[in-house]
């Protein structure tokens, strides 16, 4: 399932930062149909947030009370948005597992913009609530182009290091 369940990554261009749907995305059906009955519920909703059906993804993810669980609430609504809320779902997910791959794969993203990566990998760990912030400053259009568009390749890194870990097991 692991390559196959990635393969559905594949779209024209990232999940916006905010509820905003794109062109290029599976439906509903088209991903249950994809993946089956086999995958994971928290990979069926990283798949789903990754495809704009945030309630969808929200009705399952709350349903998982462990951090994994908190994690994807939280990026559910940071998407919505509800900052104040995603800021709730990520206190309650302490320091993940995928933090430190994420540190890096954002630090890599963000190396044009110093300033930018200074704030959400802070002495090189991942700060999910800069990120947070940093979102809804995009969201306020206080960042131009360019900025916005590495905020959702850091969100892109993020939903793929997290489907990873679901697809494959490793979640605790």
């Amino acid at each position: 399932m692991g390559a196959d369940i990635r393969d559905l990554l594949n779209t024209p261009e990232p999940p916006e930062l905010g509820p905003g749907r794109r062109k290029g995305t599976m439906s509903v059906t088209e991903i249950e149909q994809a993946v089956g009955t086999k995958a994971p519920p928290l990979a069926r909703a990283t798949l789903l947030l990754w495809h704009d059906h945030l309630d969808e993804a929200h009705t399952i993810a709350q349903g998982i009370e462990n951090a994994d669980g908190s994690y994807l609430h939280g990026i559910m609504h940071r998407r919505e948005p509800d900052y104040g809320n995603a800021k709730y779902w990520f206190r309650r997910v302490g320091r993940h597992h995928c933090f430190l791959t994420l540190a890096g794969s954002a630090g890599e993203i963000l190396s044009a913009d110093q300033e930018l990566a200074s704030r959400l990998v802070p002495s090189g760990e991942w700060d999910p609530f800069a990120f947070i912030d940093a979102c809804e400053q995009s969201e306020q259009g206080r960042f131009n182009a360019q900025q916005s568009a590495m905020l959702r390749e850091v969100q892109a890194a993020e939903l793929r290091i997290l489907l990873e870990r679901f697809a494959t097991g490793t979640n605790n």
